[in-house]
Formats: C-alpha cells, sequence, structure tokens
C-alpha cells in the first residue's frame, strides 16, 4: 500500500508480464500500451480486458499511430472508439494528447477527447513536450480537466529538462501533477525528485531474450526488444524511498 508522501512509481507496459513486473517491483500504476519502441500506442481491447483483472491501476494509452500528434477527423473517432473501449474493460483512465502543425496542444481535438473520458482519471502525455509555451499548455490542461502530465521538461530525458520542469511546475502551482517521464531509473531520480513532485513514470525495462533465429528471419521479434525489468522496477522504487 502507498504511504502518504510517498512518489508514486508508474510503469508502461506493452504485455501481461510487464503489468506482473511492475506490480513486483512495486509500481502503484500502469500505463498500458503496445509497441513501447515506437513511444506507446493504445493496447488491444483483449489486453485491456486482462489488464483491469490486475491488483494495480491501470491507465490505457489512446495513440491510434506512431508519428506526431496532428490527428484527422477519421483518427479522432478511432481515439473515441477506444476511450470507449479503455471504459467498458473496467480501467481506471485514459492517457492522450493532440497538437497542432505548431506544436501546441489542439483544443478542440483535447475538448472532444476529454468530453468523451468524463468519468476516467486523464493523463495528458508527452504531445505536451513539442509546446512552444510551458506555462500556455499547463493553463489549458487545467481547464481541461487533467489529473497530470506527463513530461520530460521538452528534453530528450527528464534529467536533462530539469529546467522545464521546474517551469511546468511553478505554472501548475499544485492545480495539476507534473509527472517526469523519459529516461529516469534510480540513479538519475534524485535530482527530478528533489523537484517535489508526487508521481514519476519510467519504463524500467532491460533487452529480451534473443529471438530464435528462424524467428528473428522473419521479423516476427526484433532482436533489440525490451521487456519490463522488476528489479529496475524494484531498485528505482528504493530509490523514491531513499
Amino acid at each position: 500500500m502507498r504511504r502518504s508522501g510517498d512518489i508514486l512509481l508508474e510503469i508502461c507496459v506493452d504485455d501481461l508480464a510487464g503489468i506482473e513486473a511492475a506490480m513486483k517491483g512495486g509500481a502503484g500504476r500502469v500505463e498500458l500500451c503496445s509497441a513501447l519502441p515506437l513511444g506507446g500506442l493504445t493496447p488491444s481491447f483483449g489486453l485491456m480486458n486482462l489488464a483491469a483483472t490486475f491488483d494495480i491501476v491501470c491507465n490505457a494509452m489512446i495513440r491510434p499511430r506512431a508519428g506526431d500528434f496532428v490527428y484527422s477527423e477519421e483518427e479522432l473517432d478511432v481515439m473515441l472508439a477506444d476511450i470507449a473501449a479503455a471504459r467498458s474493460a473496467g480501467l481506471a483512465g485514459v492517457v492522450l494528447g493532440a497538437s497542432l502543425p505548431d506544436g501546441r496542444l489542439d483544443r478542440f481535438a483535447l475538448e472532444t477527447l476529454v468530453k468523451a473520458a468524463d468519468d476516467l482519471d486523464l493523463t495528458l502525455h508527452r504531445a505536451f513536450d513539442l509546446v512552444p509555451d510551458i506555462a500556455e499548455a499547463v493553463e489549458l490542461a487545467v481547464t481541461l480537466g487533467f489529473s497530470r502530465i506527463l513530461t520530460s521538461g521538452r528534453a530528450k530525458s527528464a534529467a536533462e529538462g530539469l529546467d522545464g520542469l521546474k517551469q511546468a511546475m511553478t505554472a501548475a502551482r499544485g492545480r495539476i501533477s507534473i509527472m517526469p517521464g523519459s529516461g529516469i531509473d534510480h540513479r538519475s531520480v534524485g535530482a527530478v525528485r528533489a523537484l517535489g513532485v508526487t508521481e514519476v513514470h519510467a519504463s524500467c525495462s532491460a533487452p529480451a531474450e534473443t529471438p530464435p533465429e528462424r524467428i528473428a528471419v522473419f521479423g516476427f521479434a526484433s532482436p533489440s526488444a525490451r521487456r519490463t525489468d522488476p528489479a529496475k522496477v524494484a531498485s528505482l522504487r528504493k530509490a523514491l524511498d531513499a
């Protein structure tokens, strides 16, 4: 059980083994995805259904494709259907974002998606890291009712984006959680923890076993695939508690 004052640890996973590893290592919440090497896409309805049976909070990524976050009307329709699937599966929340071509958050698209997810926990994902104005983006996220913003502070990693994270927290003024993510492990989390955050996002992954040669030859598995490592989750949990 999470104690008052603890920093919640969220782990992104893309299969059932990842959920089990996150739980074993002491995570408090899971971001459920598919295709983590692409930054995470929407998980299947089957995975959502099974994830809901685990004794851990699961929020589903709602992202219909890899690439940018500028979505067409048809793609928004797909996202609306995926939000409905997450609710039907019994998941706690959804993780989503949408951008304009200049990187600003797409207010119209987000209003549409948030309205569809009004009974679910809401995380604004790293589309936030493309915005030109941090304070403006935080204000919109607050207005729309997001619970948190997942961000690296507009840098490649959270450790490199400390200034951006500080700016986001200053703009948030306690009205919304700023959840650092990207490249966080037990060695780098100290600087992030010092900001006074209440939750942290990480993958805690390690290289997967090398696939059999025949499987790799046909392209059925990637030699660079990674899997959630319960030992890495536990090390990060320990560092957060130190």
